[in-house]
């Protein structure tokens, strides 16, 4: 029995620790597939407001997502004159409130009212879950502040 329980404690020991003490920005910060992401956030003045108490969720593009947009559109949003613009497709990937993939499975034909203030559609294919187009291809990062659900594409706000 010892032996066992020796065992358990040494697995719980390898497993990487839980990243519900950092915020969504911390936990975004600290993967390289989202340094793309990170830096967007940075140069829109998002940080401060996705590091407070939220809660949010964040649909958040991996660098091949940003990868994916035309030729020179990151660096051009990146920009300080495009700083509204750039802010306003990152809000389009945060949702106030914090919204598991149990939940959103649920949403199945609904749509997520964005910080931005448009609405994303919801849509759930062949047990995929996808938001204003793109797949969430992995859920339930949970930090401090919210939830961050990993998606394939940038997505953009409907033009007004």
């Amino acid at each position: 029995m010892r032996k066992f329980f020796g065992f358990v404690a040494a697995f719980l020991m390898a497993v990487p620790a839980f990243a519900a003490d950092k915020t969504i920005v911390e936990i975004a910060a600290g993967n390289p597939d989202f340094s793309t992401l990170v830096a967007a956030v940075k140069a829109a003045g998002l940080a401060e407001t996705l590091s407070g108490p939220g809660p949010f969720t964040v649909f958040a593009p991996t660098n091949a997502a940003f990868e994916k947009l035309p030729k020179g559109t990151v660096e051009e949003l990146l920009k300080p004159e495009n700083k509204a613009k750039l802010a306003s497709i990152l809000k389009y990937h945060v949702v106030a409130g914090k919204v598991l993939a149990a939940d959103a499975v649920k949403l199945d034909g609904k749509s997520a009212k964005t910080v931005e203030g448009s609405d994303a559609a919801i849509k759930v294919k062949d047990g995929a879950a996808y938001i204003a187009g793109a797949k969430i291809v992995k859920t339930d990062i949970i930090g401090s502040n919210g939830v961050i659900h990993v998606i394939d594409a940038v997505i953009l706000p409907p033009t007004k």
